[in-house]
């Protein structure tokens, strides 16, 4: 697996695992793998992680971790995918989308979000609620894909 990630990626998986895992360095459970995961900031829903659990036979070594990774680092694009949309649409190629325009994507296209949650979302990204503010989308995309703690 060593050709997918980099030495830093290999050495920053290696040491969640080994943090997480308690029994002899193997992940023994789904809640376990879902924690490793979301902590290297990836999105598995419940049926994937059930389904890579059962692929490598209920118990995961490092080396069968650094498949699913793998396997889940190639589906999951999500945040690239959004990032490229926001610079599909940024004219000036200025990196930044204005609150307006924001406020009109999020809550007038396709599943609207309602004004609590995005006044919520310009707060966590320490904008103003003006209509002239601007927003680096690279922040907001980091923000928005980041996996929702599920504690």
């Amino acid at each position: 697996m060593a050709r997918y990630f980099s030495g830093e990626d290999i050495d920053e998986f290696r040491d969640c695992f080994f943090l997480i895992t308690r029994h002899n360095g193997t992940i023994n459970t789904i809640d376990e793998l879902k924690t490793i995961m979301r902590s290297l900031q990836m999105s598995p829903t419940i049926t994937e992680l059930k389904q890579y659990f059962d692929q490598k036979g209920g118990k995961l070594s490092f080396a069968d971790f650094l498949d699913v990774m793998h396997c889940h680092s190639v589906k999951e694009k999500v945040s690239q995918q959004v990032l490229d949309a926001f610079r599909a649409s940024d004219w000036t190629r200025s990196g930044t989308i204005s609150v307006s325009q924001l406020r009109h994507y999020l809550m007038d296209c396709g599943e609207a979000i309602d004004e609590r949650l995005f006044e919520s979302l310009l707060r966590e990204t320490n904008t103003s609620t003006s209509p002239n503010a601007s927003i680096k989308y690279q922040d907001l995309v980091r923000i928005i894909c980041s996996p929702i703690p599920d504690y």
